[in-house]
């Protein structure tokens, strides 16, 4: 259950901290007193968008935490699931509002906003004001219908979806097909004129990157031999300029030396060694200069022809590379692709015959595993039927009859082929209609408020926050739904955001939100209701204004009975 709020800067609220009770907590104030706030802090930790506007005035961030003492087994097993382990059966939630952006913890550590919603919607489930206006749509009923059967349902629905999608493959690849003879005659002369470029080619592995090492060896031979030749005059024995020459003279002046120090006989075989690696290095050097003079000046011809050969041949696989592929390889991968469509297009009526047989094929397969699904929905909507019309009767529908229609669509869907409407007759001798026929916002809410109890019940959410479920109801309904919300209070932690005094005398725990001025500035608090605090609250809802003796007398008697039901009737 939800333990603890805490609230802070959020637009009207400074800073709240509340502590919820087991069973019906009710929260009551003025009209703009803030309760919406409240609940909105709430729907942050379920994926809420997040603005700057929130953020209090003055202040630089906005934080909503709520700390849930878990308990039922099912949300313990989701939360594992998720990676995340309770500590002490606690989970705290956190969302904290920045300038726009938000930063999401789950006991202290980042979370993904995705993460927080998936770890909320197993904790708690609110029913704002206007939710109940989603029953008029036939796709949210079928998320309920759904909802109510997971167990069976969610299996079957897998199937369905793995199904449509192998149908759907099947179906684009048969469409792409689809082309007459002469579309079939260009294509395959497009492959084969492709197939034969590539070929007529002859490429090697690794052919371009050697032509490309010997294209700029015999483009810039002759800069290669000015250069080199410049470094073998630096580095040879045959000016007195040359490092070779240079370090000789200096191992002549060490020789002198050497015998009257010892200590400088390792200098002096450093300084050999470096005489006689310079002095290799230079013929090797010279060698290299030898033959590449003699190919440049002897061999020009040949080397221009073979030059423009290279050009030739670079070029030839560069214009390959520019239509197939970034290297040979990718050249060779495309050729064989085009080598395999040109396959398929020789034997096009035969691949053809067995697409059309492979997608009958997988529309079998897709209508059993729809039909299937169709039927273990019939099968939980019997069982919903008769808990929706159980649970309207207990919320003052006196003679309700309630049915869910089936209708097949006529395409397949990932979703199955089941086309759904809620029905509904209010009245005796009244034929069943869907819902926003029938049905008044008033009804409408009640009829959420059923299905809220029954889904919880399957789900096992051990929290429900509901924002103004009375709206458009009154006297003896107003009781009912009172009495509804006391029995759910018996096996759930219930939030109620409420304007009537028949609801709010049912409050195992009772909140007051209100507003008032603090200094220039307006400040939305909460605080628990002590019992003659909330008889006093139920004078209000009751007298309006003024509240008088008899008002209070009433209030009294009605968290009298209320109290009297509780302990007898709902045990």
């Amino acid at each position: 259950m939800l333990a603890h709020l805490h609230v802070k800067n959020l637009a009207l609220i400074e800073e709240i901290e509340v502590e919820f009770g087991p069973g019906l907590n009710i929260l009551t104030g003025e009209t703009g007193a803030g309760k919406s706030i409240l609940l909105g802090s709430m729907q942050l930790i379920l994926g809420a968008k997040t603005s700057k506007n929130m953020i209090r005035e003055n202040a630089s961030y906005a934080l909503v935490e709520l700390l849930f003492q878990v308990e039922n087994e099912k949300a313990l097993e989701t939360l594992k699931a998720l990676d995340i382990c309770p500590e002490d059966g606690q989970v705290l939630l956190s969302r904290k509002i920045m300038d726009g952006r938000s930063i999401n913890k789950i006991n202290g550590e980042t979370s993904t906003v995705g993460q927080m919603k998936a770890a909320a919607a197993c904790l708690l489930d609110i029913h704002g004001q206007h939710e109940h206006q989603s029953l008029l749509y036939q796709d949210k009923q079928l998320v309920i219908l759904d909802a109510y059967g997971k167990e069976k349902i969610l299996p079957a629905k897998e199937k369905v979806s793995l199904a449509y999608k192998e149908y759907s493959k099947c179906k684009t690849e048969l469409g792409s097909m689809n082309m007459n003879e002469e579309q079939r005659n260009r294509e395959l002369a497009f492959l084969e004129f492709e197939i034969k470029e590539i070929e007529k080619a002859n490429l090697q592995p690794g052919e371009d990157e050697e032509l490309e090492a010997r294209y700029r060896k015999m483009s810039n031979a002759k800069l290669i031999v000015d250069s080199l030749q410049l470094v073998h005059n630096l580095t040879g024995y045959e000016s007195k300029e040359g490092a070779g020459e240079t370090v000789g003279e200096a191992l002549k002046e060490f020789s002198h030396v050497t015998q009257y120090d010892p200590e400088l006989t390792p200098l002096a075989e450093t300084l050999t060694s470096v005489d006689g690696l310079l002095n290799d290095f230079n013929r090797e050097l010279s060698a290299y200069l030898d033959e590449l003079t003699f190919d440049v000046t002897v061999n020009t011809i040949l080397k221009e022809e073979e030059l423009k050969e290279t050009e030739r041949r670079l070029d030839l696989i560069n214009g390959l590379k520019a239509k197939y592929g970034r290297t040979i390889e990718e050249i060779f991968t495309y050729r064989k692709l085009q080598e395999e469509k040109l396959e398929k297009l020789h034997k096009y009526e035969e691949n053809l015959q067995e697409l059309k047989e492979r997608l009958r094929e997988l529309e079998n397969i897709l209508e059993k595993k729809s039909d299937e699904l169709a039927e273990i929905r019939k099968e939980y909507s019997k069982q919903l039927e008769q808990k929706i019309i159980q649970g309207l009767k207990d919320l003052n529908f006196l003679d309700v009859n309630f049915a869910i229609d089936f209708r097949k669509k006529k395409n397949y869907t990932d979703n199955g082929t089941d086309d759904i409407q809620y029905l509904i007759s209010t009245n005796p001798g009244e034929t069943l209609k869907p819902l926003g026929q029938i049905v008044s916002g008033g009804e409408l809410s009640r009829i959420m408020l059923a299905l809220k109890a029954i889904l919880a019940d399957r789900d096992e959410i051990e929290t429900l926050i509901f924002d103004e479920i009375d709206t458009g109801i009154s006297g003896r309904t107003a009781q009912k739904v009172s009495e509804k919300m006391a029995v759910i209070g018996q096996h759930h932690q219930v939030l109620c955001i409420t304007h009537l005094p028949q609801i709010a005398a049912m409050a195992d725990s009772h909140f007051e939100i209100e507003k008032h001025l603090q200094g220039t500035e307006t400040i939305t608090q909460i605080h628990v209701l002590k019992e003659h605090d909330s008889i006093r609250e139920l004078a209000r809802l009751l007298g309006g204004a003024e509240i008088t003796p008899a008002v209070l007398e009433n209030a009294k008697e009605m968290k009298e009975l209320a109290q009297k039901q509780k302990n007898t009737r709902f045990k």
